[in-house]
């Protein structure tokens, strides 16, 4: 007697109150209208924008009112391989900044920036009006100190009013920004500053994290010392935290801000905003350097105008009455998604330091005092929380508070039983998105008109057309391996079968083509292959991401890939080799960076040894790429061909069944990483590992 298994569908943690007043609703409406459709639900939207995505994308550019001039014949051509990067709303001219300032729903004397630093402390605020002329000051001393459309422009600085003045000024001029963190180390910033070759960079004077303040003079003479030869190189530029720098003479090509903003002159808006194509170069990201250095992905300003315009409106709901408060530095892919905000007309919140510092809630009150309606924070940041006791609904007043975004990890079921049973309460809506800074853009989102259920991502964002695809024995005729579609509910890797605006428009340097082809197109035949596991839910349409399928890092959000880690190990003589993996069990929340090194024939692993490498990472890249553990192994594994290979061990120490690849050259070696399943039991009260 044959059975069949039901499928039950998980408890419903929120639902929308009021749906039909969403702007995803409105949407509807206008494109039933305008296509004499009758799409009824999140599915059948989803399903016209992939299957109709020139339409779709026509749709979001009239709704959400772009400022623009020229025409466009066609908005894709949709019969161009996806390889190929098709171009959108060729004709079309715009300008990224002028979208941001002067959109609709930007009353002038309406609140539009807040800037806050650590512990709530050193608040500033300034209206849409006040914004606007801060912005033509800075375009006028950029545009007087010869930035034109292209050149680079890059800052080495915190989440501040200042940092975001730069990127509006520089994109307004239709040159390309690009950014790192402070706490990033001399040879991260030059890894990527040196491939780009800016012309003027910017660097704080001071950072400031958990309470302790880091003079960054150092950095900066090294940085602009190494940069000093290349023809670009013009101008240092060092910004002040305090009322003024104090002595940069060692810097090379160096001035003050105060100095280079006294050459502003008053500007028209015609100059501020000059059109450029649709496609125009306008902000470089970086990989995260699992294969060497990172890869200087750029993106363009129409691209991302219109993916974000999509986003915030359908997807996060958000409007010129909304406030937003992203925790984000300036290295991650979200302090894009920050700024871009303003394309709404929302009022941004921005926050430089430790969301613990002075105090575990800082976050929450800022929330609390500012009305926020959209809190962006990572699952570690809810992890902490609840680590800590804290209850949030009673200690906050959050009515205003509609939605908290997490990113860059999965959040565990336990996590929604918390924040729903204990922390925040039925009127938020709890959202796990995923995206990449390659995309610019999410592969999965929320969506206001759905319910959500505990550990998955509520659906694939709209036209994103995501498939679960795994290789078959079959090959194109470039010897590329044509993906299948592995059955809903089954796991495999995460591709997108058409292509979105927001695709890069090309790698930066020598060999750019061949590389971008390299990382999203040389896997799988005709799609794009994001080198992410997913999962459809088979009762539920909603997404699960159950991890890399590369070697990128990600704890706690912050993604950097394992080369970065190998270019520093690689300077210590005693060791012969390495391999950084991350691990995160079933049971675990967030992941941990293992490191493992085999050292040179007579040569011992010392706790002298172990702090010594914790330090030269520390200061080479930044403490967040510093490894949980640090372990001595007597074997790597590789290939046939002399290649070491991670992912084996990180499935191993991550609690996964792992067949050993026929490629492998010594595979008998896996064997010693499977006690570190239960590494907490290795570990001797002295922090070091029994072996």
């Amino acid at each position: 007697m044959s059975q069949t298994t039901a499928v039950t569908t998980p408890k419903v943690l929120w639902r929308h109150p009021h749906p039909e007043t969403t702007s995803l609703e409105r949407f509807r409406y206008y494109v039933n209208r305008r296509h004499n459709l009758s799409l009824q639900t999140y599915d059948d939207i989803h399903e016209y924008s992939t299957s109709r995505y020139a339409d779709f994308w026509d749709d979001v550019f009239h709704y959400s009112d772009i400022i623009h001039t020229g025409l466009y014949s066609k908005v894709v051509d949709t019969s161009a391989p996806m390889h190929t990067i098709p171009k959108w709303f060729d004709g079309v001219k715009l300008n990224l900044a002028e979208n941001i300032l002067y959109g609709p729903g930007r009353d002038p004397n309406k609140l539009a920036v807040t800037s806050i630093r650590e512990g709530n402390t050193d608040v500033r605020s300034v209206t849409w009006d006040e914004l606007r002329t801060l912005v033509a000051r800075y375009a006028s001393a950029f545009r007087n100190a010869g930035v034109d459309p292209g050149d680079r422009v890059a800052i080495v600085a915190s989440n501040t009013l200042n940092t975001m003045l730069v990127f509006l000024a520089v994109t307004a001029l239709g040159a390309i920004f690009t950014s790192t963190s402070t706490d990033m180390g001399t040879k991260g910033i030059l890894d990527r500053l040196l491939q780009v070759r800016p012309r003027i960079v910017l660097m704080e004077d001071i950072a400031v994290y958990a309470g302790k303040k880091t003079i960054l003079k150092q950095k900066a003479i090294d940085v602009a010392s190494a940069l000093k030869d290349t023809p670009e190189f013009e101008k240092f530029i060092v910004c002040p935290r305090g009322s003024d720098v104090g002595d940069i003479s060692q810097i090379s090509k160096s001035q003050s801000l105060a100095t280079f903003l006294a050459t502003a002159k008053p500007i028209t808006r015609e100059k501020l905003f000059p059109q450029h194509s649709f496609d125009t170069p306008y902000l470089i990201a970086y990989s995260s350097g699992t294969t060497g250095q990172p890869k200087c992905i750029v993106h363009g300003a129409g691209g991302v105008l219109i993916s974000q315009k999509k986003e915030l409106l359908l997807h996060y709901n958000i409007g010129p009455s909304s406030t937003q408060m992203i925790f984000t530095t300036t290295s991650w892919a979200m302090y894009n998604k920050s700024i871009t905000s303003l394309f709404t007309g929302a009022h941004i919140i921005t926050y430089d330091g430790s969301p613990f510092h002075t105090a575990p809630t800082v976050l929450l009150e800022i929330a609390a005092q500012h009305k926020v309606t959209h809190l962006g924070i990572s699952p570690r940041y809810l992890e902490e929380l609840e680590r800590r006791g804290i209850e949030p609904k009673k200690q906050f007043d959050l009515s205003a508070l509609e939605m908290v975004n997490c990113t860059g990890a999965a959040l565990l079921p336990q996590q929604y039983a918390w924040f729903y049973g204990t922390a925040f309460g039925a009127h938020v809506q709890l959202a796990n998105s995923a995206g990449g800074t390659d995309t610019a853009c999410c592969f999965a989102a929320q969506v206001p008109t759905l319910p959500i259920y505990a550990g998955e991502l509520q659906r694939p964002a709209l036209a994103m057309d995501i498939g679960v695809f795994e290789s078959s024995s079959s090959t194109n005729s470039s010897g590329v391996p044509i993906g299948i579609p592995v059955p809903r509910g089954q796991p495999g890797e995460l591709v997108v079968r058409k292509p979105f605006p927001s695709m890069p428009v090309m790698f930066w340097g020598a060999g750019g083509a061949e590389r971008y082809h390299s990382a999203y197109f040389s896997q799988l035949a005709d799609v794009w292959t994001q080198g992410d596991y997913i999962r459809i839910i088979a009762s539920t349409g909603g997404v699960e991401f159950l991890g890399r399928s590369d070697g990128v890092l990600n704890p706690s959000g912050v993604r950097f890939g394992s080369a970065e880690i190998y270019s520093v190990v690689q300077h210590f003589p005693t060791i012969l080799d390495s391999i950084c993996v991350g691990q995160r069990r079933p049971r675990d929340s967030d992941e941990r960076v293992f490191l493992f090194v085999q050292m040179r024939s007579g040569a011992k692993f010392t706790a002298e040894l172990e702090a010594d490498i914790r330090a030269a990472i520390r200061k080479a890249l930044s403490a967040r790429h510093v490894p949980k553990y640090i372990f001595e192994c007597p074997e790597l594994p590789m290939t046939i061909n002399g290649k070491k290979v991670e992912v084996p061990v990180k499935a191993i120490i991550s609690e996964k069944k792992v067949v050993a690849s026929a490629t492998l050259a010594n595979a008998g070696c896996l064997r010693f990483f499977e006690r570190f399943t239960r590494v907490e039991e290795l570990m001797g009260e002295e922090g070091r590992a029994r072996l």
